[in-house]
């Protein structure tokens, strides 16, 4: 009989030449178990997707009641289906009015395709522009919004059209121009290692747009529900995308994702030529069960008052460790810089052996990931910094 492993090896792809290949048995709350009950604990959620920790009861409920009356449904905007209506009417009631109409989909790199075709759609333009070290997703429009030619080279040709500038400097915005459909950003780049965008450049960011006749699209995949303080990381910078993207823990554990804008821009999509973005799944309707009782769950419970002095608790209990070169956090959204790529893979093995799983970023590879659920108790985070620590 082939083991799991076995079959992992032979007949799964694999993402990079030597794959970590933990096993895990169960999961339930902070915690992965493995074969032999071993608890471990979930410091990356899953790259910020179980905010809301592993097997939630309520999640759990929904997603049986929903999967018992229906599973599927054609899905993209044709239909009335009550599990995306009552999502829509709890998601939109924590938006703004320029933020009302919704389009489901299954993954982030959906939903920022979705907003980049639905930005130049609108807008009849084609230009794009991204920022240096941004991620967006892997699919091909998404990768063209990737600065880094180790990761896009090998795919090219990709979208052209595509301009970058630099993040928090003002002065690169010139790049915006009246050819300019859309200007994609991360209000935090969580793949160059936590950086977050200054007020000011936020700020300057949307004045240009608005001046240009650009659409401002915030990429809020890992930002959004409650990760960095408020339910949504624009609420920090007293400005309002014209798209906004949701994905990751949207969900709640489940595949969904979302573009969002106003009900005059998203009609666009409607005509000339109509059904002008479908999909098979997204908006699935358990996916959407799942997603509405994670909210519900997230606001009646105040997780995201919560972040701020979570924040805090790590960032004060590891900040004399002198392995760490910086810290940076935007809520629970942390990375631990270190000296270089080596003492990262050792100290993230070793949190490994010692019952904590954590990671690096895709552009900083000398930096360690804390992304942990949202729910994460003031003793579990003593404990968890507690073999950080150690492991440095």
């Amino acid at each position: 009989m082939p083991t799991h492993r076995h079959v992992f090896l032979n007949h799964l792809a694999q993402t990079s030449t030597s794959p970590p290949m933990y096993e895990f048995k169960k999961a339930k709350g902070i915690y992965l178990y493995d074969k032999n009950e071993k608890p471990y604990i979930d410091m990356i959620s899953g790259i910020s997707v179980s905010s809301l920790g592993h097997s939630n009861k309520k999640v759990i409920k929904a997603v049986q009641k929903q999967a018992s009356e229906s599973m599927h449904q054609m899905v993209f905007g044709e239909y009335i289906i009550s599990a995306q209506t009552k999502l829509a009417k709890e998601l939109t009631k924590h938006l703004p009015g320029a933020l009302q109409s919704i389009y489901l989909l299954n993954s982030g790199s959906e939903a920022n395709e979705g907003a980049l075709k639905l930005a130049k759609r609108y807008t009849r333009r084609s230009k794009i522009v991204a920022f240096k070290n941004a991620y967006h997703g892997s699919s091909h429009g998404a990768l063209s919004l990737m600065s880094d030619q180790y990761y896009s080279g090998k795919y090219q040709p990709l979208l052209p059209n595509v301009s970058f500038a630099e993040f928090n400097k003002i002065g690169s915005l010139d790049v915006i121009d009246e050819k300019t459909a859309c200007v994609i950003i991360e209000p935090v780049q969580a793949e160059a290692g936590i950086l977050k965008a200054n007020k000011n450049f936020m700020k300057a960011l949307r004045k240009k747009c608005t001046e240009k006749g650009a659409l401002l699209i915030f990429d809020e995949i890992q930002t959004g529900m409650g990760r960095t303080g408020s339910l949504f990381a624009f609420e920090q910078y007293g400005i309002v995308p014209d798209i906004l993207t949701l994905g990751k823990a949207f969900g709640a554990g489940m595949p969904l994702s979302a573009f969002i804008s106003s009900k005059k821009i998203m009609q666009s999509l409607g005509s000339k030529p109509i059904l002008g973005h479908i999909t098979t799944f997204g908006g699935h309707p358990v996916c959407c069960a799942a997603s509405l009782a994670g909210l519900k769950y997230l606001i009646k419970k105040n997780y995201t008052d919560q972040v701020k002095l979570k924040s805090n608790m790590i960032v004060k209990l590891l900040k004399n460790n002198k392995k760490i070169k910086a810290i940076r956090a935007s809520g629970l959204l942390i990375g631990l810089e270190l000296k270089n790529n080596e003492v990262l893979m050792q100290a993230i093995d070793r949190c490994f052996e010692k019952g904590l799983i954590t990671d690096w970023f895709l552009y900083n590879n000398k930096t360690m990931r804390l992304a942990p659920p949202l729910t994460i108790s003031a003793k579990q985070i003593q404990k968890a910094c507690k073999i950080i620590n150690e492991s440095l």
